[in-house]
């Protein structure tokens, strides 16, 4: 029995961070694992934070030891987080990385931990170079790098970039695993009925946070071209904006698509994240970068066919005229690949090949990944 310690986003903090640490734990714990994830007491000062809220409205899992313990900005506090946890020694530490912003917090505990000489330092990347990059980034990256004695990267492209920071230790590539923590699937009908929304219209979701590099602009326009073809279609935007979503309502405006495009700009929590996904005919993702997405994950877990851009990792996630499509994230090429979904039927013969591929992308394998690098770390 291993005794492991995550590091990062947990309840009370909401999100794909803190779902995808949650059922990590969970999985862990199926093998038999001591685990636990220790998250913040702080993680975001609200001056940074671009959302309404940073946490869960809804009641902690209650299968999971998760305490409260990092301040990310309070360096005392990362002395005595550090200096306790390298005296208990646990076996594995895993740090989820997503942003420099947590490279000063989460470089140091590291760097403390290690000096007791057993345990090791694994990172999981959501990203090693960040989609909105900042002054600074690299010279912060590198510090949180340096300590840590292990990588997994979700996506090649990932990988790729680490490469910048160092090119020597070990490292996996492991996909993001399917996203199956968000309940059972649901008929579409009830789906639609939970939602309101008429059965006698198609629909394609766009789904999570809105960023700029998310491309809802690109989806919009690609919509616009779409509707002119099929009349019965409509398109739902489903998330909270981390940006004005002042650009994206002019452009339905000018476009006329106030009557078509559904906007429901808040967070989803995940007790209702089933219906959205189960009332859509295809979810898109013309992002214009990308490492992997959670999205794509909860996508598969709903077997939901997908349209994703030719960028990043999501193109290593969705294979092209199987489950879905990989366009580049133009708006002629995203109208073409859903003309063709919608006027050539290919729901079910995509949906069978969801159903196929995600059999790849178990918590199973991202664990026996975790153990694997392990021994490579032990025999390097």
């Amino acid at each position: 029995m291993r005794r492991i310690i995550i590091m990062g986003t947990a309840h009370p903090y909401r999100g794909g961070l803190a779902a995808f640490n949650e059922r990590l734990a969970a999985e862990f714990q199926n093998g038999n694992d001591n685990v636990r994830i220790e998250t913040f007491t702080l993680q975001y000062p609200n001056i940074l934070f671009p959302g309404k809220t940073q946490y869960a409205n809804w009641a902690p899992p209650g299968n999971l030891n998760i305490i409260r313990t990092i301040n990310s900005v309070w360096p005392p506090n990362w002395l005595r987080v550090a200096n306790r946890i390298k005296n208990e020694k646990p076996d594995i530490v895993i740090f989820k990385y997503w942003l420099p912003l947590m490279a000063p917090c989460f470089g140091s505990i590291a760097r403390i931990i290690k000096k007791n000489r057993h345990t090791q330092i694994i990172t999981i990347l959501d990203n090693i170079v960040p989609h909105e990059g900042r002054p600074g980034d690299k010279l912060l990256t590198r510090y949180f790098v340096k300590p840590i004695d292990g990588f997994i990267g979700m996506s090649a492209s990932v990988l790729d970039d680490l490469n910048i920071f160092d090119s020597d230790k070990p490292r996996l590539f492991s996909p993001h695993p399917v996203f199956d923590n968000f309940g059972q699937p649901i008929s579409r009908d009830e789906a639609l009925e939970k939602l309101d929304l008429d059965p006698g219209y198609r629909y394609i979701l766009f789904f999570g946070l809105v960023r700029e590099y998310k491309g809802l602009d690109i989806m919009i326009e690609a919509f616009a071209g779409a509707r002119r073809e099929i009349k019965n279609l409509k398109l739902i935007v489903a998330g909270e904006f981390y940006t004005s979503p002042e650009p994206y309502k002019k452009q339905i405006r000018d476009l006329n698509l106030e009557e078509n495009i559904i906007m429901h700009p808040g967070f989803i929590p995940d007790n209702e994240v089933a219906k959205w996904f189960c009332a859509s005919d295809i979810v898109a993702q013309p992002y214009k970068t990308a490492t992997q997405s959670g999205v794509t994950q909860i996508g598969y877990h709903f077997n939901k066919p997908m349209l994703v851009s030719n960028v990043g990792g999501l193109s290593e996630i969705i294979p092209h005229g199987i489950g879905g499509y990989v366009v580049n994230p133009v708006a002629a090429e995203v109208t073409k690949a859903l003309y063709d979904f919608f006027t050539n039927n290919r729901h079910d013969e995509f949906t069978a090949g969801i159903r196929s591929e995600k059999r790849k992308y178990s918590w199973k394998t991202m664990v026996k990944n975790v153990y694997l690098l392990s021994e490579q770390i032990r025999s390097s």
